[in-house]
């Protein structure tokens, strides 16, 4: 088998040039990272897990009309998707306080927003993702106004079905990030939603107990986090309960 061309390595994933033109292979590893790398630890099998729920999330979005860079899964831990021209802003979806709105603002955590909020970031790992307003991403033509009003349309959306999906099976959606990039057909430019949607960038508290259920059990030394992976996975049906414990990994469920 020739090898690959690596075109991009991430802090939880790997971007291979993909088969046909257009198409990259976005490869899930198990690093898990907090604090812009600072804190870094390899879990054996999370990869596999964030691969398995994103890809069942982006089908999911797909099936409901929201354009995404998902094709298809090709293994446990690789998915084919289109390539895209990433826009380079973190949107962050919050539905209760938590993370830096807590700090920010001095809320007390898992206080219910009275909406909605949606926030931008702008991606730069050295800047630290910096928090950032609508205006400054027209002003350094990061995205047109046009734009953003698609991506927040898009972003919103995706909570709706997502808060539904997750408390379908007992777990509340906190917060989330989202990316988005462009793809060009002939003439035409479409946004479409890029990245991936998995624990290690949603907050997941179970409803019952509020046991998190995402990367704060890294971010926070809770340990557990290959747990509460599987057991998000599980309650979506995507795992085997048999898999949720033991040295022997998930077993997996295809839909």
């Amino acid at each position: 088998m020739s090898q690959r061309k690596k075109l991009y390595e991430g802090k939880a994933k790997i971007l291979y040039q993909g088969p046909e033109p257009g198409t990259i292979i976005q490869h899930f590893k198990d690093d898990a990272t907090a604090f812009n790398a600072q804190k870094h630890e390899v879990i054996e099998g999370k990869g596999v897990l964030n691969n398995r729920i994103s890809e069942h999330i982006f089908i999911q979005l797909d099936n409901l009309g929201i354009p995404t860079h998902f094709i298809k899964a090709l293994n446990m831990r690789e998915q084919l998707v289109q390539e895209v021209d990433v826009i380079p802003i973190e949107v962050v979806v919050r539905n209760f306080a938590a993370g830096s709105l807590v700090k920010r603002l001095g809320l007390e955590e898992g206080t219910h927003l009275p909406r909605t909020l949606v926030e931008y970031y702008y991606k730069d790992d050295a800047l630290g993702d910096p928090m950032i307003s609508e205006d400054h991403i027209t002003t350094f033509g990061w995205a047109t106004p046009q734009e953003i009003e698609e991506v927040s349309g898009l972003a919103l959306r995706i909570n709706d079905f997502m808060c539904g999906m997750f408390s379908a099976v007992g777990i509340r959606l906190v917060d989330f990030k989202l990316e988005f990039g462009r793809v060009w057909e002939e003439e035409s430019m479409r946004i479409v939603l890029a990245d991936e949607i998995s624990p290690d960038n949603c907050r997941l508290w179970d409803v019952k107990t509020g046991d998190k259920l995402d990367k704060d059990r890294f971010r926070q030394d809770l340990g557990g986090l290959l747990n509460a992976y599987q057991e998000v996975a599980a309650r979506l049906g995507l795992i085997s309960r048999e898999g949720q414990s033991g040295s022997s990994g998930p077993v997996l469920i295809k839909d």
